[in-house]
């Protein structure tokens, strides 16, 4: 299987990314990814250190006829989403990824690929082994914790870095030249019930699952219509929340990947099944042809499951659907500035309803500070309504464009000089990037970014465009043999 994909061209990235693959890297569980890239970088006898928070940076001085150019930063984080399907046996914390190529493509075997943000990594690593390609003095910061919550980048003191241009290869499209990010928020409403007996005369327990969806990206994928568990369950249960009880749901996982998966367990009286299970069918039926173009495989499973020994009352049942009924899920706001840019948007991300506790997890998005607090206040007014406590976390800033860049002016002739005069689509991206953290302590910093085609981040379905990794890798090696002279 890594044969397979260390045989791809370019083979000194593959090859990189094949060894960083077999390390386990979850986020804030990255001791051995840490280790790992440090041994990596004292075994070339270069210059390697660990911050304070687990970041760690390489050196490696200029190619000979390259020491007058600009001084670099290499950036990207060794961190990676870890999902897989319901049906796929893996242990994230003691298993490398199983990867494969089908046609055109690298992908894993029922999980998360790792290509976000590993192949930018791995790009390092490659040129940072390599002994012939060119390019000025280097720094390689390899940052931790970018996935969920970015402690990596917000770790990082000033003065540590001492090159005047960032590189940052965390983009997923390869005509994409990135200038700008979505800064975001965690919004966490939590609650409690006190839960009621079920009586066993006359009563009967169904389970609900929703499952199939596509999931992805919750900031590069959000305005693509892929359908969200959490509102779907909650929609179903709506439908029917006068006749039945609610024993549990849990629905989605990560704040950053739209939920794929919800299952929730109902309790009601026995001579109401006939009725309430063709209601739920057939709304069922309903919102997969509202979805069909976008989630073929959307299914709604309804089982019969042994009766639950609780549920919620039904005033607090009705509050917290009802809450997430009016929460706002997707797109809130397109960009007045930037064409087709999603400005403002949310993600409903975890929802957890057992043992009388409740919580409902969210990111909120904006590249616009004032749009990014209206959203999430919006989100608290609406969980406060329904009883709920509600928490503001995890705030990052966002990352705002400079056209007059020096690098961008550097890149864009590149771009069209190797793809027949094409050009690159110049734009801010609705992802939360390390650059608006990273230019807090390093505002000088002229940050720039770009990647190869990945598809279905932070989802099973993850893929990396084999052919497009060849066009990037091509581009890697012409920006940095033309990094500006110094001033």
């Amino acid at each position: 299987m890594n044969k397979e994909i260390r045989n791809l061209e370019p083979k000194p990235l593959w090859n990189k990314f094949a060894d960083l693959n077999a390390v386990p890297r979850p986020s804030k569980k990255e001791e051995r990814v840490i280790q790992f890239m440090k041994d990596f970088g004292a075994n070339l006898g270069l210059e390697t250190i660990e911050d304070e928070v687990g970041n760690v940076i390489i050196r490696k001085p200029a190619t000979k006829g390259m020491e007058g150019r600009k001084p670099i930063v290499m950036q990207s984080h060794l961190d990676m989403v870890h999902q897989k399907n319901n049906d796929t046996e893996f242990d994230f914390d003691n298993q490398g990824i199983e990867m494969f190529v089908e046609g055109d493509w690298v992908k894993a075997k029922g999980t998360t690929l790792g290509a976000d943000n590993g192949l930018g990594v791995a790009t390092i690593m490659a040129i940072l082994e390599s002994d012939d390609i060119e390019h000025p003095d280097l720094e390689a910061l390899f940052t931790i914790d970018e996935e969920t919550g970015m402690t990596g980048a917000m770790g990082l003191k000033g003065g540590i870095l001492k090159g005047d241009i960032l590189l940052n290869l965390d983009t997923e499209e390869d005509d994409e030249i990135g200038v700008g990010c979505a800064g975001g928020i965690d919004i966490t409403a939590t609650g409690t019930y006190n839960e009621e007996p079920v009586a066993k005369e006359g009563m009967m327990a169904y389970k609900i699952e929703v499952k199939g969806l596509q999931g992805g990206h919750s900031g590069m994928q959000i305005h693509e219509g892929l359908g969200n568990a959490n509102k779907i369950m909650n929609r179903l249960l709506y439908a029917v929340i006068e006749d039945v009880k609610i024993s549990e749901i849990d629905g989605g996982s990560l704040r950053n990947a739209i939920p794929r998966e919800s299952v929730a367990t109902v309790v009601f009286e026995a001579d109401k099944e006939a009725i309430l299970t063709s209601l739920l069918t057939a709304l069922a039926e309903t919102i997969k042809k509202e979805l069909k173009t976008m989630e073929p495989d959307l299914e709604v499973v309804l089982s019969k499951t042994e009766l639950p020994e609780k549920t919620m009352p039904f005033e607090a049942q009705a509050q917290i659907v009802y809450a997430i009924y009016a929460a706002h899920n997707g797109v809130y706001r397109m960009s007045a500035d930037i064409t087709d840019l999603v400005e403002t948007s949310n993600n409903i991300a975890r929802v957890i309803v057992k043992d009388g506790e409740i919580k409902v997890g969210c990111l909120t998005r904006s590249s616009v500070e004032s749009s990014k607090m209206d959203l999430a206040n919006r989100l608290r007014a609406t969980f406060e309504l329904a009883g709920c406590d509600v928490e503001f976390s995890g705030e990052y800033p966002g990352w705002q464009p400079n056209m007059d860049s020096d690098i961008l002016k550097v890149m864009v002739p590149i771009y069209e000089r190797l793809n027949n005069g094409e050009k690159p689509h110049v734009a801010a991206c609705h992802a939360g990037l390390e650059c608006g953290i990273l230019g807090q302590n390093y505002p000088n910093m002229d940050m720039i970014s770009f990647g190869p085609n990945i598809k279905g981040a932070h989802s099973p379905d993850e893929r990396a465009q084999i052919s497009s990794a060849q066009k990037y890798w091509e581009f890697v090696l012409e920006i940095l043999k033309n990094i500006p002279q110094k001033d």
